[in-house]
């Protein structure tokens, strides 16, 4: 009994291991840390995301399997504060995603740039959402008001912008850190960048957090 105990738990701290070595919940953490920080939404993790909810089935598993075994408290509760800290970036990170479909809903759905960077799950919210919210508005608001000011997207016909269309704020100040040394950054349209050679660009990019404006920077 003891031995066969013994070789389960040699077992099950292997997995466990093996799961720790890999660094999908420290990319989970980057990019639920970008998406938060990001005014606008960002591409969609998929294949990140399915890697995770593996992980969280497999650590949920050792965990049940640890409490049915009476095996040390201790170790359980360790591997269970593993598997909520990973529960926790998987939600938050797919909440947050939501809230901002929920609030720029029209702009993501007119524009393919940012309908390509949702998942088939997100596109379907979106269009459920323009739909059921346009007929809140139609039925509460939009037929008692005149001909001319029907429209959920712009103030009146005359308009000649979607002026009713909340967007994003690109020019937002953001905290970033270099991970790695990059080429020069430049402004849209000045092609101009700070006085540093090759170089020193990178020895003063990497490992540095700075505040900078979302929209007007691109990568050379």
């Amino acid at each position: 009994m003891a031995s066969g105990a013994g070789k389960w738990s040699a077992e099950q701290i292997d997995d466990y291991e093996a799961l720790i070595s890999t660094t999908d919940v420290e990319l989970l953490k980057r990019a639920w840390r970008n998406e938060k920080a990001s005014p606008e939404i960002l591409p969609f993790e998929e294949a990140l995301l399915k890697r995770a909810k593996e992980q969280i089935q497999l650590m949920e598993e050792t965990v049940d399997d640890f409490a049915e075994s009476g095996h040390d408290p201790l170790i359980a509760s360790l591997y269970q504060m593993d598997l909520d800290r990973a529960q926790f970036l998987l939600r938050s990170y797919l909440r947050v995603r939501l809230q901002k479909i929920e609030k720029f809903m029209f702009h993501i759905w007119k524009m393919d740039t940012y309908r390509n960077r949702l998942s088939i799950e997100e596109e379907k919210f979106t269009e459920r959402c323009i739909r059921d919210i346009g007929k809140h508005l139609e039925e509460t608001v939009l037929s008692k008001l005149p001909d001319n000011y029907q429209s959920v997207l712009k103030q009146s016909i005359i308009s000649e912008e979607d002026d009713m269309v909340p967007e994003p704020q690109l020019d937002t100040f953001v905290v970033a850190k270099c991970e790695r040394a990059t080429k020069p950054l430049y402004l849209d349209g000045s092609r101009q960048s700070a006085s540093f050679d090759r170089m020193t660009t990178f020895k003063w990019c990497l490992e540095i957090y700075a505040f900078c404006v979302t929209g007007p920077f691109k990568r050379n």
